[in-house]
């Protein structure tokens, strides 16, 4: 636009798209959530399976890797069900986020089950924030992989 057009009154308006009514989390908000479904859905979930399946920290200690498998297998239904059915775990409800596919539509069951194995890789792997800090929209890489949105809502 010029700037003659625009004293004279010459220009439009641009319409607001739908992709720039679309408000991505903030990642402070996302990492909230975060802590808050680990206290309400993981916490339980590794107590049950410290003392009720396996006996003691102890027995989890010494047989390690059959206690995560014991622990993430619920946590990945669990998870999975909320943000399939309802696109929200309590913790994104709490803080107003809802997950979408680029599609603007509700994920579907692979995009859910793909999103938590990479965002499980990644945590584990290299830090979740990294990606976040080079991208210009913020998103993480298992948003990336799964081509999924955390809007706010």
């Amino acid at each position: 636009m010029r700037w003659r057009d625009a004293k004279r009154g010459k220009f439009k308006h641009k319409a607001e798209t739908k992709k720039d009514s679309i408000k991505i989390s903030p990642l402070t908000d996302r990492v909230k959530a975060f802590l808050t479904d680990s206290f309400m859905i993981f916490m339980p979930i590794i107590y049950v399976v410290f003392y009720m399946i396996m006996g003691s920290r102890e027995e989890f200690r010494a047989h390690m890797l059959m206690g995560w498998l014991y622990i993430l297998t619920p946590h990945l239904i669990i998870t999975t069900l909320f943000l399939y059915l309802k696109g929200q775990t309590p913790g994104y409800r709490a803080y107003n986020i809802k997950l979408m596919s680029f599609k603007d539509e509700k994920p579907m069951l692979f995009q859910v089950v793909l999103r938590y194995i990479v965002f499980t890789i990644t945590l584990f792997i290299f830090p979740l924030l990294f990606v976040h800090f080079f991208t210009k929209n913020r998103l993480g890489l298992q948003d990336y992989i799964s081509r999924t949105l955390p809007l706010k809502s």
